[in-house]
């Protein structure tokens, strides 16, 4: 209880992650202008963003065919923060390539990005820029998509009030933090937690789809997830596995 506790104020204290929730009244000054009564990306932003998807496709050194190019989650939307990525998404169609290369292309796609992600620190106006191929046929939940390549909204944005469970949020992320620093402790007594590692994954990933399903982006299960990934509970999490197999794989001098 004692532990819980500390949690519980640590979370309290850096309250401007929950703040951050909070819908803006405004999108994004120095993504998007207002052209009369809509509000477009900037000029600039476009065109820099259009640069960064060219660089990643020659990198991905593959022919498809692009359908869009577009600009979405939090950063497309009222609900953006400091905390937003510029969430960048080719669409294409998993469909065209050949029936054996179709089943590993998504893996393949994947890869890429993790690869490109992980090797660049793109950031437009101090956001991070995330590149992502979408199958043109893939559930993506969103209520703001901008198309880059046609300059326009997909799914237009609307500013709506939210009610925010704080409480209920903060309870729920404790919940995960308590098992995924268990987790880390039985790890370093020597305690095979792979599984348990994946089991908590999937977990979450399910918590959080549910939640998406249900609610949209402001379910308390998204909400939830977006304060573990905040907090670096979900860089945690996935690190802690990295290291258990590279230490599994190694051998001591």
């Amino acid at each position: 209880k004692k532990y819980r506790n500390q949690l519980l104020e640590k979370l309290e204290i850096d309250d401007k992650l929950l703040k951050s929730f909070k819908p803006k009244d405004a999108l994004s000054p120095t993504i998007f202008q207002k052209d009369g009564n809509e509000y477009v990306l900037i000029d600039a932003i476009k065109d820099k963003l259009l640069k960064i998807s060219d660089a990643f496709i020659n990198f991905i050194d593959l022919d498809f065919f692009i359908y869009d190019i577009v600009l979405t989650g939090s950063i497309a939307n009222f609900n953006w923060s400091e905390y937003s990525d510029i969430d960048l998404h080719i669409i294409i169609n998993f469909n065209e390539f050949d029936s054996d290369t179709s089943k590993i292309i998504k893996s393949f796609f994947d890869s890429k990005k993790n690869i490109w992600n992980k090797d660049h620190n793109i950031k437009i106006k101090n956001f991070d820029v995330e590149v992502y191929v979408q199958d043109i046929s893939e559930k993506h939940i969103s209520s703001g998509v901008y198309s880059i390549l046609n300059n326009k909204w997909i799914i237009e944005p609307k500013y709506e009030k939210q009610y925010i469970d704080k409480r209920k949020i903060v309870d729920k992320t404790i919940e995960y933090m308590l098992i995924i620093n268990d987790l880390e402790e039985k790890a370093k007594k020597g305690k095979d937690v792979l599984d348990d590692i994946d089991t908590v994954k999937q977990k979450l990933k399910i918590f959080r789809k549910t939640g998406l399903d249900s609610g949209g982006e402001f379910s308390y299960e998204n909400l939830t997830f977006k304060l573990l990934r905040r907090n670096g509970y979900v860089e945690k999490l996935i690190n802690l596995k990295k290291d258990i197999i590279d230490k599994k794989l190694s051998i001591k001098q």
